[in-house]
C-alpha cells in the first residue's frame, strides 16, 4: 500500500532572476500552501539540470543564476523551516529513475506532448533538438514521483507535462505492481494569473524577450517598465474609448489590485469593474491607470525587495540552506529508488529469497 501523504513538488529553471509572471503563477501560491497546515511535506526545486537541456553550452548562466533564484524564493517567504529547498543536481537518484522510466515512453508520445512542440518552436529546436531536452518531461516525471508528490503546483502550461507525469506512474504500477503515486495537478485559483503577459503586450512574460518585471528590480526600474507598457493602440487620447481584454495593464490590475487599493490610491472609484467602465467608454487616460497599477506593485514588491537585500548580506547561509535541503531531498528520493528497485525486482543485493532460490536449485543439479 502506497503512504498517501500530501505532498507538493515545484520549482524552477535558473535561467535568470524570477520575475511577477513567476509570483502570481506560483511562488505566491506556494508560500500560502507552505503556511497552511495542509501538507506533510514540501519539496522545492531548482532545476539546474532541466535547464542544462538547452544551455548545456552555456553552464555559467545556469551556475550563477541558483543563488538569484535561492533569494527570491527566499524573500518571497519560502522557508526552509517549512519547505525543502533544493538543487536537482545534487540528487542522483533522479537521473537512475529517469533512465528507467524511459523504457515506459515512447517516442511517438514525446512528440505529441504540446509543451515539448511549442518549447521546441520557442528555441528552433526543430532541425537538431539536444535528447536531453526532448526527454525533459520523463525527467520531469522523476522529479515528481521520486518525492511522492500528490500535488503539482504549476501554470497552464505544464499540464500536458503532469498528465505525462501519470501515464508513466500508471505505466510503472501496471508492470510492476502499485509503488509509485500519481500527482494532481493545482492551477492558480486567479484566472489572471495563469498566463501574465509581457510589458510589451507579448503572450507571455519571458526573459528570454527582455519584457519582465524581476522581483529583485528597484522602484525606479519598475515605475519605468510600467510607465512604458503596451496598452490598447487604438486609444490614442483620453476621451477615446480603451479595450481592457487583452490590455496588460489591466491583465496586471486583475493579478495584483483588490479594492482597499482603491480606497488608498485611487479613491474616485471603488474597485475595478468601475475602473474598467470608465476606461471603455472613454474619458480615462492610460498614465492614470499605469500610476495606479505603479502603486499597487510597489506595495506588493517593497517587502520582497527589502528582504532579498537583507538576505543577501550573508550568501554562504543560502548555500548551506541549499545543502541542507539537498540532503533532505536526496534521502527521500533514495527510499523513493529502493521501492522502484525492489518492484522492478533489481534489488539483487537484497532479494535474499532469489539468492536462497537460486542457490537451492544450482546445489540441486550438483
Amino acid at each position: 500500500m502506497i503512504d498517501m501523504g500530501k505532498i507538493i513538488l515545484t520549482g524552477d529553471r535558473p535561467t535568470g532572476r524570477l520575475h511577477v509572471g513567476h509570483y502570481v503563477g506560483s511562488l505566491k501560491r506556494r508560500v500560502e500552501l507552505q503556511n497552511s497546515g495542509e501538507f506533510d511535506e514540501i519539496y522545492i526545486m531548482i532545476a539546474d539540470a532541466q535547464a542544462l537541456t538547452d544551455n548545456a553550452d552555456n553552464p555559467e548562466k545556469v551556475r550563477q543564476n541558483i543563488i538569484e533564484v535561492a533569494l527570491d524564493y527566499l524573500a518571497c517567504g519560502l522557508d526552509p523551516e517549512k519547505s525543502v529547498l533544493f538543487i536537482q543536481s545534487q540528487i542522483p537518484e533522479l537521473c537512475e529513475m529517469t533512465f528507467y522510466y524511459m523504457d515506459l515512453v515512447t517516442v511517438s508520445r514525446l512528440q505529441r506532448n504540446p509543451t515539448v512542440k511549442s518549447e521546441i518552436q520557442m528555441r528552433n529546436f526543430e532541425a537538431s533538438i539536444p535528447v536531453g531536452f526532448f526527454t525533459y518531461p520523463i525527467s520531469q516525471a522523476a522529479d515528481i514521483t521520486a518525492f511522492k508528490a500528490t500535488t503539482v503546483p504549476v501554470g497552464e502550461d505544464q499540464a500536458p507535462m503532469i498528465e505525462q507525469t501519470r501515464e508513466i506512474v500508471h505505466k510503472f504500477n501496471s508492470v510492476y505492481g502499485e509503488t509509485l503515486v500519481e500527482p494532481d495537478i493545482l492551477l492558480p485559483d486567479n484566472k489572471a494569473c495563469l498566463r501574465l503577459p509581457g510589458i510589451d503586450g507579448k503572450a507571455k512574460m519571458s526573459k528570454s524577450l527582455g519584457n519582465c518585471i524581476y522581483l529583485s528590480d528597484t522602484e525606479d526600474e519598475v515605475k519605468k517598465k510600467i510607465m512604458s507598457m503596451f496598452t490598447d493602440p487604438n486609444h490614442l487620447r483620453v476621451e477615446d474609448p480603451g479595450r481592457v481584454e487583452g490590455n496588460p495593464v489591466f491583465i496586471y490590475l486583475d493579478a495584483f489590485c483588490r479594492d482597499e487599493h482603491f480606497a488608498k490610491y485611487l479613491p474616485d472609484y471603488r474597485n475595478l469593474d468601475e475602473l474598467k467602465a470608465h476606461y471603455t467608454r472613454g474619458g480615462l487616460g492610460d498614465v492614470k491607470v499605469k500610476r495606479f497599477l505603479n502603486s499597487v506593485l510597489q506595495e506588493e514588491l517593497e517587502p520582497i525587495r527589502q528582504r532579498r537585500k537583507e538576505i543577501a548580506k550573508d550568501i554562504p547561509a543560502v548555500y548551506r540552506i541549499l545543502e541542507e535541503g539537498s540532503k533532505k531531498a536526496r534521502a527521500k528520493a533514495s527510499e523513493t529508488l529502493a521501492d522502484m528497485k525492489r518492484a522492478m525486482k533489481i534489488n539483487y543485493f537484497e532479494d535474499m529469497e532469489l539468492i536462497e532460490e537460486q542457490a537451492r536449485r544450482f546445489n540441486a543439479e550438483v
